[in-house]
């Protein structure tokens, strides 16, 4: 997949695409039948297949006042969607200049006149341009007006209510990863440098990999069962382990990390890019008396992780999970 930051890039081998917008946060189920649906469309057409998301996430621009957020950042978004076999991917900056683009003007100068685009699909409640001004009705009127096709994605429902972004971060909230993962057909990773930690963990005889979460969606506190990838050049290579989101209670510290504690594994991991996909949560955080009943505990949490993560088979988060077939039943040209 060829990832493309500028709508200048789309050179004439691109045009007549099939593109499908919009921002795609998660890349749960929903967003996978809109994803697919182009996928499928394009190859019909024997034409290249497309993605145009926004960096960054549109909220943060508009309400820069709201806690961490983010499900997938680009670069885990970007694995998800090559995994679903897309050609392009186009990353549009959704700064304040761009906001301010009406839907008709970004219909004409980029869809149109930039990226040439040959079909758009876009999900039922898609939205665009300032002021949210531009829906499905309006793109399909304008394609019809400039000679592009549009196809709209019905909802993608679980328990008869559509998958979306908010059940995932309320799941992921509650404590619930595997609802998450079961939204968003794969298993819900955190990624990121390790960092240098206080080295408690090792003194307690469990080594721990720390992350900070950043532009993350903060999952319940607590400890998890995970599945931790390490990049180990062209592939990924995971481990089963045990995981403390929070702030540490114990030692009276209040800044948020995750800390994993990867099963067997003893090599300094400092400066590693590591992915970590919350499998099960255990138990929530809490405070204990002193270092040893914590280390009692640790040990419990360990072995729990261990036969809960036990039947899974690895890898266990290389890319979407359970990815949805494609389907042209029900969609609305």
């Amino acid at each position: 997949m060829r990832l493309i930051r500028h709508c200048g890039e789309f050179g004439d081998a691109h045009r007549g695409c099939v593109v499908a917008l919009g921002n795609f946060d998660g890349v749960h189920l929903g967003h996978q039948s809109v994803i697919l649906a182009a996928r499928a469309l394009a190859r019909d057409q024997g034409v290249a297949s497309g993605v145009m998301t926004f960096e960054p996430h549109p909220r943060r621009l508009f309400r820069p006042d709201l806690p961490p957020f983010r499900l997938t950042p680009l670069r885990v978004k970007a694995r998800l969607i090559e995994a679903l076999g897309i050609d392009l991917l186009f990353q549009q900056i959704f700064d304040p200049g761009f906001a301010r683009v009406s839907a008709h003007d970004f219909v004409v100068g980029f869809l149109v006149g930039a990226m040439g685009v040959g079909h758009v699909v876009v999900g039922y409640d898609y939205v665009f341009g300032q002021g949210r001004g531009g829906d499905c009705a309006f793109l399909s009127r304008v394609g019809d007006e400039l000679g592009f096709g549009v196809t709209v994605v019905p909802p993608t429902e679980l328990d008869g209510t559509p998958c979306s972004s908010t059940r995932v971060r309320a799941a992921l909230a509650a404590a619930q990863p595997g609802e998450a993962a079961r939204l968003l057909g794969h298993y819900w990773e955190i990624e990121g440098r390790v960092e240098h930690g206080s080295a408690r963990g090792r003194d307690l005889g469990f080594p721990t990999a720390n992350l900070r979460l950043g532009d993350y969606q903060r999952p319940a506190t607590g400890v998890y069962a995970v599945r931790a990838g390490i990049d180990r050049g062209a592939t990924t290579v995971w481990h089963d382990g045990v995981a403390n989101f929070g702030r540490r209670p114990t030692f009276d510290l209040t800044d948020e990390i995750l800390e994993v504690h990867l099963f067997g594994l003893t090599e300094d991991l400092y400066g590693r890019h590591l992915r970590v996909a919350l499998i099960d949560h255990l138990r929530p955080e809490r405070k204990f008396s002193g270092v040893e009943e914590l280390r009692a505990q640790i040990v419990r949490d360990a072995e729990t992780a261990r036969v809960r993560l036990g039947g899974l088979p690895f890898p266990a988060a290389p890319g979407p999970m359970v990815p949805v077939a494609a389907s042209t039943s029900g969609l609305n040209p």
